[in-house]
């Protein structure tokens, strides 16, 4: 294990008892670099699941190989964290079950989840920005979401404001709203308010997860 105030690299075996004593050294270590609580619960739940994952998933049969955890900050401030195995990794089926939301978890829980799988095995990258310093003014109203389920895929009706400040939290209502980009989406955005900096950054998450499971973002 490798600890710094910029960056943190552990290895272990693929065993499930090493689960949480990963998650406790992750969790120590953004609250000593300076993150709040709710930024490292989010990541520390991305970064479980996609350990959990490799764990359960990378080394079929009783061979046991090894994980890795390497997590750095970058100059913008943001949290870059790489979970890497050497084996054969799988994404779980988008079923609506408990197992099969740890893909859905990881995009909830951070802004940007990128799955590399080679020959050699599997690097799951996940990137968490830093929360804005709280407004000297008070912040314009955030939207209101209202989904439902049609015979193509899931509408989301987006209404009221959504400043820069809001974006994330839209991204995750609306990857939710898709099942992690298992289902497709049409957002509808003819009810949005005066302020809709932080729609474009949402819409761009959503658009990519999305595509990476072969389905389509609409916008009206």
């Amino acid at each position: 294990m490798l600890v710094h105030e910029d960056f943190l690299a552990l290895r272990f075996p693929a065993d499930p008892r090493e689960v949480a004593p990963v998650r406790h050294q992750l969790r120590e270590w953004l609250q000593d670099s300076g993150f709040t609580e709710d930024e490292a619960i989010d990541l520390v739940l991305a970064v479980s699941e996609a350990v959990n994952n490799s764990v359960e998933h990378a080394y079929p049969g009783p061979a046991r190989g090894t994980v890795e955890v390497s997590a750095r900050i970058g100059d913008d401030g943001a949290v870059h964290v790489d979970v890497t195995d050497h084996g054969q990794w799988r994404v779980p089926p988008p079923a609506l079950t408990t197992r099969g939301r740890g893909l859905l978890l990881m995009r909830e829980s951070v802004d940007e989840v990128e799955i590399d799988r080679s020959a050699n095995g599997t690097t799951v990258r996940l990137t968490r920005a830093r929360m804005p310093a709280p407004a000297e003014k008070p912040a314009p109203p955030e939207c209101e979401v209202h989904v439902y389920e049609t015979s193509s895929g899931v509408v989301a009706v987006v209404r009221g404001d959504v400043p820069v400040a809001a974006g994330p939290s839209l991204r995750r209502t609306l990857i939710t709203a898709a099942r992690g980009g298992s289902v497709p989406l049409t957002v509808d955005l003819t009810g949005l308010g005066e302020h809709r900096g932080g729609v474009e950054q949402a819409l761009r998450a959503v658009s990519g997860a999305l595509e990476a499971a072969g389905n389509r973002l609409t916008v009206c």
